[in-house]
């Protein structure tokens, strides 16, 4: 059965119609790929205010998930992979926030994030893993 696209206006058949819309829905093809943009945005912005990982990040996972066009839900790591290219490709965007970036692919350090002038320690410092997964969903 052939119908008019609702774009152009030809007559096409369902299988066209369908794959239109499949791609017109896919995460890449929005006119502005703000998503992972705005959750880098939330994320530096509470970080470097003081705020912890967890707050931080679910209140920019929160904004990627809702910005998000695409048929499927946004992974935790893929948000988590978004905001990291975001800040990676303008770090002037964001300043001071590559230093919090490892906090979203592994337990985050406790305390505070020691400043530029300070010497690093000379041993190792080891993180326990209790094995939960922190993006579970």
């Amino acid at each position: 059965m052939l119908r008019q696209c609702f774009c152009c206006a030809r007559f096409v058949g369902p299988a066209i119609l369908l794959s239109g819309f499949v791609l017109a829905s896919l995460p890449g093809n929005t006119a502005s790929g703000s998503g992972g943009d705005k959750g880098a945005r939330v994320y530096c912005y509470m970080r470097s205010n003081n705020n912890n990982h967890a707050v931080s990040w679910q209140a920019a996972y929160a904004l990627i998930k809702r910005q998000s066009s695409g048929l499927f839900k946004t992974s935790p790591e893929h948000a988590a992979v978004m905001i990291t290219e975001t800040v990676v490709d303008r770090p002037e965007d964001h300043p001071g926030c590559a230093r919090f970036l490892g906090d979203l692919f592994g337990k985050p350090r406790s305390g505070s994030y020691p400043s530029d002038s300070e010497t690093p320690a000379k041993t190792p410092v080891l993180i326990p893993d209790d094995g939960s997964d922190r993006y579970s969903y």
